[in-house]
């Protein structure tokens, strides 16, 4: 095997072939905004709520929303707060309807508790968010309370400790680019609306107000809407008449990723579905997917064919069905790079747009067949914001910006349709004497999209899988010594009944006999109500640690806080966890002893 040095040298002649690359690459990602979403739902779990939100609509709303988000991809994390962290849930990645099930199974289990603290519960979701969120998805925390605070008295707790720390979270919230949308729950006609308001207004998202679950849908839409840049397209309102009732649902183009079809209704709703040829499709399929609730139904198409479907929606006599859609749309709009450098009063600048989808221009000129755009100019000195139609070529907008004076502006393309719009990012430009751009290459230029790649790539690709394959080598190795490296110490496992809030004496067990990994559940002596401990596995770390690893639902808790270990969570000595099951009503504590 080759000496670690040679190796080294040979990652980095990989890398040094590379760096020529990266000025094209930067253009390429700036131009590349992700449709995905990172959320974290904050709920007040307190028993306050029993009376402002008697029949738990907070927990229809989460789970709703849940069901909303694409299928694969979005993450979404769950705080439950009273005065403390009631229950919490990492952030994860949807990957399938099973996921979605896990957490809607875990908002169900959620238990209140007394007092309550605003701040404890969106500071904390910050902080998720700030651990775990993927920089290239769109990061929201959804807020659901109302409003109020209970002090334990005894805690010395006072309001303006508690406003200073929901400040400080909500101004770093504002600073990552976070917005909090508020749901006032307000069944007992106690809810503090401007203290939500003001929550959503410092963080630049919206807020809302119901008492009722049949406001859900119009709400977790509008959400939706405003955060993904899209718009709610009201299909019908229907009374229902006991036979099915024809509903056409648009699908407008081929760009469509989602299209989330909400029913609401008080009683129960069957449904059948057409394509635009007139063809039965099953409900659920591999391309229909469809959840349910006591107070709602959704069913989301995947990537749909254009045209109109039918929806044939059959309901109980003379109950009031509303039917609404939004669409999901894997796309963005970029603007041509603008010269950076210090213009004058009356200067034209030439502006041009485009949308684009994974990097490259959409040349669906059906696409722009319905689309409006304008420039929208802001000028930063007197604050004044105009906007100029922008003409539609087909395939992209274009106009002109004449400089009107001697002030700084910051211009932005904003297209729209009537499922969606999209806006550039800003640019900033000077006319003031001895100014000059500061945003000249903050928008991604789509002409650059067109560039061919580097005629190299291949001689590239090939010092690149040379590296790997040595790479493979050295670290199959180590891989294989790691799988035949032991443990030391030992680890205390106390189990709690949720139940009966009994708990187990504790048991020792030595890890010595163990070679290379185990999990949890043979700790657990492969207890069956205890299976899904045996996603969480234990492999040997440096310097007398050891190092856990969770793919189960299960969340890992240390110190009081919910610990992301899907990657590996380094152990050592004295280190706690507690580990709440999902399965089962169960709490397994657990000590590792050196």
């Amino acid at each position: 095997m080759l000496p670690r040095q040679k190796l080294t040298l040979t990652l980095l002649l990989a890398l040094s072939l590379l760096i020529p690359l990266t000025g094209n690459l930067q253009v390429a990602e700036a131009a590349q905004q992700s449709s995905q979403i990172d959320a974290v739902l904050v709920v007040d779990d307190s028993n306050s709520m029993n009376k402002s939100d008697r029949n738990k609509i907070s927990n229809e709303a989460m789970k709703m929303f849940i069901d909303m988000l694409s299928a694969k991809g979005d993450k979404v994390g769950v705080v439950a707060y009273t005065d403390r962290i009631q229950r919490e849930k990492a952030l994860l990645e949807i990957q399938s309807a099973s996921d979605k099930d896990d957490l809607k199974q875990f908002i169900d289990g959620l238990d209140r508790g007394s007092y309550t603290d605003i701040a404890v519960g969106v500071k904390e979701a910050v902080k998720v968010l700030q651990n775990g969120a993927d920089p290239s998805h769109e990061p929201m925390i959804v807020l659901l309370a109302d409003g109020n605070n209970d002090f334990n008295k005894a805690s010395g707790r006072t309001q303006q400790q508690s406003d200073q720390e929901l400040n400080q979270a909500l101004a770093e919230a504002k600073k990552d680019g976070v917005p909090v949308y508020t749901i006032g729950l307000n069944a007992d006609g106690k809810l503090n609306k401007a203290a939500l308001g003001e929550i959503a207004q410092k963080t630049g998202g919206k807020s809302f107000v119901t008492d009722t679950a049949d406001d859900l849908p119009q709400i977790l839409s509008e959400i939706f809407a405003s955060h993904l840049k899209l718009k709610i397209v009201p299909i019908q309102s229907i009374t229902a008449n006991g036979s099915y009732q024809d509903v056409t649902v648009n699908v407008p183009n081929a760009s469509v990723l989602e299209a989330n079809i909400s029913i609401m209704s008080a009683k129960p709703v069957e449904a059948k579905l057409y394509d635009p040829s007139g063809k039965e499709v099953s409900i659920p399929s591999s391309d229909v997917l469809v959840s349910k609730s006591k107070t709602y139904s959704l069913i989301k198409l995947l990537k749909p064919d254009q045209g109109d479907w039918k929806l044939k929606v059959k309901g109980v006599a003379k109950d009031k069905i509303d039917i609404n859609l939004v669409f999901n749309y894997d796309m963005e709009l970029a603007m041509d790079q603008i010269p950076a450098k210090t213009y004058s009063k009356g200067d034209k600048i030439d502006i041009n747009s485009y949308l684009i989808s994974n990097g490259n221009k959409i040349q669906n000129t059906s696409l722009y067949q319905d689309m409006n755009a304008v420039l929208v100019a802001k000028d930063l000195d007197t604050g004044k914001t105009t906007e100029t139609k922008l003409g539609n070529t087909g395939n992209h907008f274009s106009g002109t910006f004449e400089i009107p004076d001697k002030h700084a502006y910051e211009i932005k393309v904003r297209a729209e349709e009537k499922s969606f719009y999209r806006e550039t990012t800003p640019v900033k430009i000077s006319a003031k004497p001895g100014g000059a751009s500061t945003g000249a290459g903050t928008a991604a230029s789509a002409n650059d999209l067109d560039k061919k790649p580097f005629p190299t790539l291949a001689v590239i690709l090939g010092v690149i899988g040379l590296a790997v394959v040595l790479a493979a080598l050295y670290f199959l190795l180590r891989m294989w010594k790691k799988a035949n490296q032991g443990f030391v110490g030992q680890i205390v496992i106390e189990i709690r009944d949720e139940n009966t809030g009994e708990k187990t004496y504790p048991q020792y067990k030595k890890l010595a006999a163990f070679k290379g990994k185990f999990n949890l559940h043979q700790l657990l002596q492969l207890a069956p109500e205890l299976r899904e401990t045996e996603k969480i596995i234990f492999t040997p770390g440096a310097n007398d640690r050891i190092v856990l690893k969770n793919t189960s639902p299960s969340t890992i808790e240390k110190s009081g806080r919910a610990i992301d270990a899907t990657k590996g969570l380094e152990l050592k000595g004295g280190d706690r966890l507690t580990i709440p099951l999902i399965g089962v009503d169960k709490t397994i504590f657990l000590e590792y002893l050196v």
